[in-house]
């Protein structure tokens, strides 16, 4: 059965032309493309939704204070973490991040150690100075946890009150949502905001971006260039993807270094820099004629999850709790691939855009919503698809190599230990980079044509998560996260 859209030009497109084979009729799809710029967003560990996101969303709040000349009348602020938030908000740090955006502080730019014990470090009579300007008294009983509330608008929610000398009704009340990879809406905003500016690319499934990239004759990375380019210029946008680039090299370069227990009371040892010196050891002994290009991949994603878990600098891609991911095979690419170069991973980041834009647009990157298929799935889908084009695939290729990804990770529960970003989530994501690696090969040997598309799978997932029990999807309430016995 063919499907019929509509494309950029207001041409009628088809699912089966574009992807040579039929899919079932699905829901009108929204636009599809986020910015390199927003989509991968330099911030601080354990969580995307549950620290970045919070943040952000108590930023915001400060802000209005301050815009609409309340500041100065407010003498207490309250916090109400619903759901996901309130279940494994203590564990992802998520009362510290809210106090932190209250005082003005920017996930992009904050020193981590400044937000760190922000609110568990409380003090008898603390105080806190909210948007940095106006100081007002501050206790732990003031952000509460309610997990068992849970929002229509979105598993992470929390809602903010600024309260003046009455305590009868607040100077000012709102609710947000922390949507997936640092992203935030408020209780008001619709769903899906439309862009300023549709791009000069436009389009809103696979299918509509394959066909593109054959009419014009460009490769995804081109077609994401033109819609980058049309919002920041091009020496910003390189500009900004080789920052991205910088932070997360740097991530890696932490972790391969970094020793000792991750917080949180796992007792949970970091690992890559031990394996580092293990490989590193191999390496010199170059007579026994290993390969230890694999090793050195999962090395790479454990030294940013690790960062992420002690709550370090990384770069959310698409998330924090799937970090590690796009790094690695960047880091992969850049190494073991002849030729490789700075031009290779802007292609490889502008790629994975463009197919995390897909997977954001049509069905979600956020645990509390999908479960780890949304989080650790997208972002190995994104880097196959992204470690396929580096390496010279076509776009059909590169579209193989995505859903290839996708497909086996479909199901993926999200069911932190403790509620730390730590156990499974850390090694996940160093064996989810192999699973990229492995995905981006077995593409590159096909012609791109095959029986289940991306925009399928997309969907399937997005079904898939709709049907996941509420305890697998970031609330610490089932999976290994009950079974595992922490003392």
């Amino acid at each position: 059965m063919s499907i019929l859209t509509t494309g950029a030009s207001g041409a009628t497109l088809s699912a089966t032309t574009a992807t040579g084979h039929g899919e079932e009729p699905r829901p009108t799809h929204p636009l599809a493309y986020f910015s390199a710029l927003d989509l991968f967003s330099i911030g601080i560990g354990p969580s995307s939704s549950h620290t970045v996101g919070p943040m952000r969303a108590a930023l915001a709040f400060a802000d209005h204070l301050t815009a609409t000349g309340r500041l100065a009348d407010v003498t207490r602020i309250s916090c109400s973490l619903f759901g996901s938030l309130g279940a494994t908000g203590l564990g992802h740090g998520t009362p510290d991040a809210v106090l932190a955006g209250l005082t003005g502080l920017r996930p992009e730019t904050c020193d981590p150690s400044d937000v760190r014990a922000s609110w568990s470090g409380l003090a008898e009579g603390a105080t806190l100075s909210l948007a940095g300007i106006h100081t007002i008294s501050i206790s732990r009983d003031d952000i509460k946890l309610e997990p068992r509330t849970r929002l229509p608008g979105h598993p992470n929610a929390l809602t903010l009150w600024a309260w003046g000398i009455s305590d009868d009704l607040p100077l000012f009340e709102e609710t947000y949502y922390s949507i997936g990879g640092g992203f935030i809406r408020q209780d008001h905003d619709p769903i899906e905001a439309a862009p300023a500016a549709p791009p000069p690319m436009e389009y809103s499934t696979s299918a509509e971006l394959l066909a593109l990239c054959e009419l014009h004759g460009l490769d995804i990375s081109e077609i994401a260039r033109a819609n980058e380019e049309s919002i920041h210029g091009a020496e910003k946008l390189d500009a900004g993807l080789d920052a991205i680039w910088d932070v997360m090299h740097e991530c890696v370069e932490a972790g391969l270094h970094a020793e000792g227990t991750l917080p949180g009371g796992l007792g949970v040892t970091r690992r890559a820099s031990a394996v580092r010196m293990h490989l590193e050891a191999l390496d010199r002994l170059c007579e026994q004629h290993r390969d230890t290009a694999t090793e050195w991949l999962l090395a790479f994603a454990l030294a940013v999850n690790e960062e992420n878990a002690a709550g370090g600098r990384v770069v959310t891609a698409p998330t924090n709790g799937a970090a590690g991911i796009i790094p690695a095979v960047g880091h992969y690419y850049l190494r073991f691939v002849p030729g490789a170069n700075l031009a290779g991973i802007r292609r490889y980041l502008l790629t994975a855009v463009a197919v995390g834009s897909l997977v954001k647009a049509n069905a979600s990157i956020s645990g509390a919503e999908g479960g780890c298929q949304a989080e650790v799935g997208t972002a190995c889908s994104m880097a196959a698809g992204a470690l396929c084009a580096a390496l010279g695939g076509t776009p059909r290729q590169v579209e193989n190599a995505a859903e290839i990804a996708m497909e086996h990770h479909l199901g993926l529960t999200c069911d932190p230990v403790g509620g730390l970003v730590q156990v499974p989530c850390i090694e996940r994501n160093a064996i989810a980079s192999s699973t990229a690696v492995s995905a981006a090969r077995l593409a590159l040997h096909g012609d791109g044509h095959h029986l289940v598309s991306l925009d399928t799978v997309i969907e399937t997932m997005r079904q898939t998560g709709r049907d996941m029990m509420t305890e697998y999807k970031e609330t610490s309430e089932g999976g290994l996260a009950v079974n595992v016995v922490v003392c």
